[in-house]
């Protein structure tokens, strides 16, 4: 029997990294290997109540059938209430288009903007899933790099050199920044709209974490006039609001492009289920305490593990300007011990204790500009966070089990010429 060809594309296919180590975690505490889980962005909080109480309700009363591609009127209205009133600027309801999650927003803004060939800048350590949305229409990433000495803020030079190409045809913003932290200044934001002016270049705002900003405010592009029109600015209920599962997001966009957007969930998907857009409705509604709640403790967490990763050697860490994820530099370490940044991650899941692991992400897998990292996310609670830390302070004095992990997992051995 013949197997049919796979593209090109299918072939080369990765995916998000985080998903992978936690489906090792998760069987490795299965065998009964104790394990603090930090790889993955998920909330360690409930859905927040007016969501549960809501999407139960929808079901029953039946709300599990097609709806409008777009989404529901009545919630379209009130996410553009909402952010009216969150951003001080006004959104209306032709502007809002709801899917399942922000990350699907990633690749529909791709098939709206990018032909084959089209360049897009992309500010890294970058999301995972960004290179394989542009790749899948053929378009190229010119990546800039974020820079711890600068707070991971973006490069605006690098924009004013970018926009210069004759193939340059979009930005990727996410702020605040996953994996490092870094969160863009309102100046930060007028200097892109100064650099993009007379182009036509679309923006594409990447704003999951939009309530998690320690330092300073959240702003989006689409309270910045120079940018409000050729931006796509996407959301989601997933970190605000402890809804991962659900899969709810939405997009604002101008309405033109809206409506391109809502024609591409057509055709690709139907419509968001009804039931999960009411129970986002009603935590927008009225789960704003809670919602400001779960951010503190966040906020709080973040503090936890700065604080006890400070006290180890060869370990350079920011406090984070947003997210829930702190992102210490470990080069010293990784030098030293001749092994890369994700191969360390791995080592302190698998190899570093017969009893016990910690889960986090070698930077790297947000792109090779974040090589010499680690990200960890605060999804466990505060006692464990310390643990985790402890065991990595520990962890890499065992010089022997590094060495053994090298010699079965060569590929994580740090090449001789580089420096972590």
């Amino acid at each position: 029997m013949t197997t049919p060809r796979l593209s090109s594309f299918a072939q080369t296919l990765v995916t998000e990294t985080a998903f992978d180590v936690l489906a090792l975690a998760k069987a490795l505490k299965a065998k009964g290997k104790q394990v603090i889980e930090l790889q993955i962005g998920d909330s360690p909080f409930n859905s927040t109540a007016s969501a549960l109480k809501e999407g139960v309700r929808a079901i029953e009363q039946g709300m599990t059938h097609y709806c409008p591609s777009p989404g529901l009127p009545t919630f379209r209205q009130t996410i553009a209430n909402f952010l009216t009133k969150e951003l001080n600027t006004t959104i209306s309801a032709a502007e809002v288009v709801v899917a399942s999650g922000a990350k699907i927003f990633e690749q529909l803004f791709c098939e709206a903007f990018l032909d084959p060939g089209d360049e897009v800048l992309v500010f890294t350590p970058n999301f995972p899933t960004y290179p394989p949305n542009i790749s899948r229409r053929g378009g190229h990433m010119v990546l800039a790099p974020l820079r711890q000495e600068q707070d991971f803020r973006p490069d605006i030079s690098h924009v004013r050199s970018f926009a210069k190409r004759p193939k340059a045809r979009a930005v990727f913003l996410n702020s605040p920044h996953n994996p490092t932290g870094g969160v863009a200044t309102r100046q930060d934001l007028e200097d892109l709209g100064q650099a993009l002016a007379g182009t036509d270049i679309a923006l594409f705002s990447d704003e999951p974490y939009c309530h998690m900003v320690w330092r300073g405010e959240h702003v989006s592009p689409l309270q910045v006039p120079s940018l409000r029109d050729r931006t796509v600015a996407c959301y989601t209920f997933s970190k605000s609001y402890s809804m991962s599962g659900w899969r709810l997001g939405y997009a604002v966009a101008p309405p033109p492009i809206a409506d391109r957007l809502a024609r591409m969930i057509n055709t690709a998907f139907s419509c968001t289920p009804p039931f999960v857009q009411l129970a986002g409705q009603a935590a927008l509604e009225n789960d704003t305490t809670e919602r400001d709640d779960q951010m503190d403790q966040f906020r709080r967490k973040v503090q936890v593990l700065v604080q006890a990763l400070r006290k180890v050697d060869g370990v350079q860490v920011l406090d984070p300007a947003g997210t829930f994820y702190v992102f210490p530099r470990v080069a010293d370490i990784c030098q030293r011990l001749q092994i890369t940044s994700h191969g360390l991650a791995l080592f302190l899941l698998e190899a570093a204790d017969d009893n016990q692991g910690v889960a986090c992400l070698g930077g790297e897998c947000f792109g090779e500009a974040g090589q010499g990292f680690l990200r960890f996310s605060c999804a466990e609670p505060d006692d464990q966070l310390v643990r985790a830390v402890d065991f990595l302070a520990e962890a890499v004095t065992r010089t022997d089990r590094v060495a053994k992990f090298l010699q079965e997992r060569p590929k994580y051995r740090l090449a001789p010429q580089h420096k972590a």
